[in-house]
């Protein structure tokens, strides 16, 4: 089964990728909200950074969601797989803080996780977070992933690893 190219929830539409989201997501590159990812990154950066996204989709057949509320990208959540010997993580942004505290990256992630280990059957999925990202592992807790003692990979050095499996899914 192939991912669902639409996910919906209660208050947010979850879509691929689409060219109108550069902007929004060129801003949030720009911005400090990105000090866990390795940036702030400039517009070239921003550009090659969605097109990845984008082209995940093709390469895998499955990605990162853009997360939509009332018609505006407001963030990102879904798998993506770097290197396919390596468990597929799961990964969420908001790209504005003016959507954090509402509860919205855990409903797109709850929806991503139910989705890739429920309807898509995958074993499990792995979430890389830095150590002070206490916000990531507050979601990464309420969506239920484990915290393990794997080592992150050399691209995410010093994250922590934590694990989602079928058994979890709702």
């Amino acid at each position: 089964m192939k991912a669902a190219p639409t996910l919906r929830t209660d208050r947010l539409t979850l879509r691929q990728p689409q060219a109108g989201d550069l902007s929004v997501y060129a801003t949030y590159c720009a911005s400090d909200r990105t000090k866990f990812v390795g940036g702030p990154f400039d517009q070239a950066k921003a550009f090659d950074k969605l097109a990845a996204i984008a082209g995940h989709w093709t390469l895998r057949g499955f990605g990162r969601y853009i997360m939509e509320r009332d018609g505006a990208p407001i963030g990102h959540v879904g798998p993506m797989q770097l290197d396919d010997t390596q468990p597929p993580e799961l990964t969420w942004t908001l790209w504005d803080g003016a959507y954090e505290g509402q509860g919205f990256a855990t409903e797109a992630a709850n929806r991503v996780r139910n989705h890739v280990l429920g309807d898509l059957g995958w074993p499990q999925v792995v979430i890389h977070i830095m150590p002070d990202n206490s916000g990531s592992i507050g979601i990464a807790e309420r969506i239920g992933a484990i915290r393990t003692d794997v080592q992150a990979p050399a691209w995410y050095e010093g994250a922590v690893v934590y694990q989602l499996a079928q058994e979890v899914a709702i």
